[in-house]
């Protein structure tokens, strides 16, 4: 069943790098594939039509054409082994299901084109035998209830992507790739597969989004299928002289050239940081300078499963980390684990004279929590710190709401933050 928010988009085109394949996906206005694109003289060429307003005619002879789309962004879903068993449980025993966790969302994402969170948890499925902390395999259910809700981007290069091997990640992409007008990166079945260029339209805007993770918790990606999952190695030293870190900027840069001229709207979500830490890391924060000054409009950031700030570089927007959505990690008198921020913005396209430029409007950021009985591990279910509900399941919530709120605004004051209950 397709919702409001995935009816919406096309993947205008799949770039190869040696050839050109079309493909379809996401939200907004469906675009047209000229019958003319080509690849020639060792240059791949995108020709299509956008319907709608293309724009008015300046003296110039140059033209203004405006589109805009709204997007959320979530943080990190872990699926805990009390967390599927709860949702077997309401599932009376036959399956899983997580809908009851997650309705809280649709609040948002049924008025968003696009909606993006984080994968922390392979769903390699029941078929591998379901696992927990620390080595996770979970039901794929837990990708259809976000789907159902209107999660079209996704993210899956985590720490815990190797968690149940290449079977798992396999399993994984398989799922994903039968989810029509979802969108997944960051883990892949093929060379061919993680070199693919994906160009995807949304009201007028072309989109792509990338996706890299620090590591594998030490879990080694089979030598010559590095293709499994996008590892930007750190060594938790010092950027300046971690050389394997230096090495596949290379790589980055590669990739984010080869979409670059291709897309208004770039997205990379990064999967780095230190756990638990409420200051974005030094490597955190060379990869963000790094992707700005190559051209990247959003940074997204998970894995660190705490609030971090959130800034401005140039006109890219940077989340340093948005926290767990939804998990069951242990408490502590600030429930910074079960905390998180949930995004929502418009992105708006302007071309004049030739130039594209990407800014953002109309940004809300709300603090949401994710209760769950600490007393039986049940009960699980993500709420607003803006919703009159959350009074009834986070005691002081108003103090947590501002401890947080601090953090987030750290280095940048400026951002709005949606008002807390009262």
């Amino acid at each position: 069943m397709l919702v409001k928010g995935l009816r919406k988009s096309k993947i205008l085109l799949s770039i190869l790098l040696a050839g050109v394949v079309a493909v379809s996906s996401g939200c907004g206005n469906s675009s047209e594939i000229s019958e003319n694109s080509s690849v020639g003289d060792g240059e791949d060429e995108i020709i299509f039509e956008i319907d709608g307003n293309d724009g008015d005619e300046g003296e110039s002879g140059q033209k203004s054409v405006d589109g805009e789309l709204t997007m959320s962004i979530a943080g990190d879903y872990i699926i805990y082994d009390t967390t599927y068993n709860f949702a077997n449980w309401v599932a009376d025993g036959n399956g899983y299901d997580f809908s009851p966790m997650v309705k809280n969302l649709k609040q948002f994402t049924e008025k968003c084109d696009l909606n993006y969170y984080n994968q922390e948890t392979i769903l390699g499925g029941t078929e591998l035998g379901l696992s927990s902390y620390p080595m996770f395999n979970s039901p794929q259910e837990a990708g259809d209830a976000m789907v159902d809700i209107g999660y079209n981007l996704v993210s899956t290069a985590t720490n815990h992507t190797m968690d149940a091997g290449e079977e798992g990640i396999l399993s994984s992409y398989k799922y994903w790739k039968s989810k029509e007008n979802v969108f997944m990166t960051g883990s892949f079945d093929s060379r061919e597969a993680r070199d693919e260029v994906h160009v995807l339209e949304c009201n007028g805007i072309t989109y792509s989004m990338l996706n890299y993770t620090y590591g594998t918790n030490g879990i080694p990606v089979p030598e010559g299928k590095e293709y499994l999952v996008n590892v930007w190695p750190t060594d938790f030293t010092d950027p300046e002289t971690d050389s394997e870190y230096q090495k596949y900027k290379a790589q980055v840069k590669k990739d984010i050239e080869s979409v670059r001229d291709k897309v208004d709207f770039l997205i990379v979500c990064m999967h780095a940081g230190v756990e638990y830490a409420e200051e974005e890391s030094v490597y955190q924060d060379d990869m963000a300078k790094f992707l700005a000054d190559n051209g990247v409009n959003l940074v997204i950031g998970t894995h660190p499963h705490v609030i971090e700030p959130a800034e401005y570089i140039g006109d890219t927007l940077v989340y340093y980390s948005l926290g767990n959505l939804l998990c069951a990690q242990l408490q502590d008198e600030y429930y910074n684990k079960v905390t998180s921020i949930l995004a929502t913005f418009k992105v708006k396209k302007t071309i004049e004279n030739g130039e594209t430029k990407i800014t953002f409007e109309d940004l809300n950021n709300e603090l949401m929590y994710c209760y769950y009985n600490q007393a039986t591990w049940q009960d699980y279910y993500v709420v607003p710190f803006s919703s009159p509900e959350i009074k009834e399941f986070l005691p002081g919530y108003q103090d947590v709401y501002e401890h947080y709120k601090e953090i987030f605004l750290k280095k940048d004051s400026s951002l709005p933050v949606a008002k807390c209950a009262e």
